[in-house]
């Protein structure tokens, strides 16, 4: 550590910063904040690039330190809402819940390590410093697709910055987001790409035109590009915001499950005549009046003399959320009430509930399973039908290694010790597709595009995000659900405890959504896709792809060098590059 330089550190810290800035803080995130994203890992890489105060370029080992100090940094700011998700709603001592924040950033922090050995690795090969430059935004993907495998924590991945993109965003159904981590990584890397040049009088002229000219062919393109095409709405939905306290906000004695359906109910059939079109507390985003016309539903208008008359529009589809309440899917009383709801308001419900089924040997010790569901209730159908959560949160729905952590039991108390699901169900209704995925899930493209791939032709998010407060942690979730329905090209029917419960076209619009902090439902209409994308097809193939431009690099480089220090080759051409 002795042999890098102070600089070193300083600009690997400075990138950790950088890097928090384009995403969620403590709200939705104005956009100018985004072009910190083209910004971000620039010390970063210019600082991998130098050379230790021995002159000699840095080996793996040491670039892995450098990245490490970055994503040590960069993980503890983006994730700052564990320690309060741990402390106020875990229950845990704040040393405790500080801690495990810094254990979470330590552990994270390497895979920026291992982005930093692997530039390290290539610049002792032999690559020279525009070779490595045009390596970094492969191996930069790689990383990422490193971190969603083995530590199934695909969290804020880089082109997320950049789902508001309207020229960008148009990677996603090929690429998925990984393919706007790339484009970001290298326009990181390609300003510290040096071109030799015989003589620097026309240099300056040079790139100012070149840089006019990029500026001007991206507005011309952005202008030129074609709309998303998005089917015109046929469907409408309601979607219901239960606004139920969890952990520490707890006041006063809890609603009876009567009390609680009875209101759930009211909101499903009599939603709220306002809503907002477009993100919650962003600036601009204006509040629209919903009127009843003419026997029609949903008429846009910017302002109405009453808003307190009831409002009981027809509906398709109604949603609850995923959230802390104690409907079991074996309770009379809820199967009862959701089979009255549906009957009545003939609309097809996915209902935020517990899932319970027998164990099949209970000589185990457990006599029931437990899942954290979405059940589907059909009018004029005495059945039900389920999808149980397959991702479950860890330390959150259960203890990884439970033998080893068995300490952290408190933390899940709230949660319970869930079990996985098995099947990635879609479910056929009046002649269209719908499945459902429950919080965490949204966070894995790879995982969410099977449901599309199975025939889905509208996907419902569920969510409880009253855990992370108002901390940023729940603008993140909803730019990457966002980013999962321009993916796969798909209306996003996304109904939360707290917020942010919103309506998401297939460009990634936020069309509707309902404030947050309120016990309320949004009504709003949706339209149904059949196209299926390239990335809902084929999922992590680019990423994968510059997995094995990665290795072929490293490998490529290893072998020149061994072949020189045998005197069978020569890696001149790569150094002088």
């Amino acid at each position: 550590m002795r042999s890098i330089p102070a600089r070193v550190w300083a600009l690997a810290a400075l990138s950790g910063l950088l890097q928090i800035l384009p995403f969620p803080i403590a709200g939705p995130i104005p956009l100018w904040r985004t072009t910190f994203a083209w910004v971000a890992i620039l010390p970063l890489l210019f600082a991998l690039l130098g050379d230790d105060r021995r002159g000699e370029r840095f080996s793996p080992w040491q670039g892995a330190l450098i990245g490490y100090l970055s994503g040590v940094i960069w993980y503890a700011g983006n994730c700052y809402w564990i320690y309060q998700t741990m402390y106020l709603y875990g229950g845990l001592p704040k040393p405790v819940a500080l801690g495990i924040l810094v254990l979470f950033a330590l552990y994270l922090g390497l895979y920026h390590a291992l982005f930093g050995a692997v530039v390290g690795g290539l610049r002792r090969a032999g690559f020279g410093r525009n070779a490595v430059l045009l390596l970094v935004p492969f191996a930069w993907v790689a990383v990422e697709l490193a971190r969603a495998r083995i530590t199934s924590f695909p969290w804020d991945l880089l082109g997320m910055t950049q789902v508001d993109s309207p020229l960008l965003s148009r990677l996603a159904p090929l690429t998925g987001a990984y393919g706007l981590s790339f484009v970001v990584a290298l326009v990181n890397a390609l300003w510290l790409v040096r071109v030799k040049v015989k003589s620097a009088r026309f240099v300056r002229p040079a790139l100012a035109a070149a840089a006019l000219m990029v500026f001007v062919g991206y507005v011309i393109t952005i202008h030129a590009l074609p709309e998303v095409k998005v089917s015109p709405p046929t469907g409408t939905a309601t979607l219901v915001q239960e606004n139920l306290s969890v952990g520490a906000e707890r006041k006063g004695p809890p609603e009876s499950q009567a009390e609680k359906l009875d209101s759930f109910t009211h909101f499903s059939t009599h939603p709220s005549p306002t809503f907002l079109a477009g993100v919650p507390e962003m600036a601009g985003t204006p509040e629209v009046v919903m009127l009843h016309r003419g026997g029609k539903d949903a008429q846009q208008v910017p302002e109405a003399e009453d808003q307190t008359q009831t409002w009981t529009p027809k509906t398709d589809l109604i949603v609850w959320p995923e959230a802390p309440s104690d409907f079991y899917t074996t309770d009379p009383q809820f199967l009862g009430a959701m089979h009255q709801l549906a009957d009545g308001s003939k609309s097809l419900l996915i209902i935020g509930s517990l899932g319970l089924a027998p164990n099949p040997d209970p000589a185990e010790g457990r006599q029931y399973f437990l899942y954290d569901s979405a059940a589907f209730f059909r009018p004029n159908d005495a059945g039900i039908s389920r999808y149980d959560k397959i991702h479950l949160v860890p330390f959150g729905e259960y203890i990884p290694f439970k033998s080893l952590l068995g300490f952290a039991h408190k933390l899940t108390a709230g949660a319970g010790d869930m079990d996985r699901g098995t099947e990635r169900t879609v479910y056929q209704v009046g002649g269209h597709t719908y499945a459902a995925f429950v919080c965490y899930e949204s966070i894995f493209g790879d995982e969410i595009r099977q449901f599309v791939k199975n025939g889905a032709q509208v996907l419902v998010n569920i969510s409880d995000d009253g855990w992370y407060g108002d901390t940023g942690a729940a603008w993140q979730h909803l730019n990457m659900v966002r980013m999962r329905a321009i993916e796969n090209h798909r209306w996003i029917l996304r109904s939360t405890n707290t917020g942010v419960t919103a309506a998401i076209d297939p460009a990634g619009r936020v069309v509707a959504a309902a404030p947050r902090h309120v016990r309320t439902s949004l009504h709003t209409a949706f339209g149904y896709e059949d196209d299926v994308t390239f990335y809902t097809r084929y999922g992590d193939l680019f990423a994968y792809g510059c997995l094995l431009v990665t290795l072929a690099g490293l490998a490529w480089g290893a072998w020149q060098r061994t072949g020189a220090r045998y005197g069978k080759g020569s890696h001149a051409v790569l150094a002088r590059w």
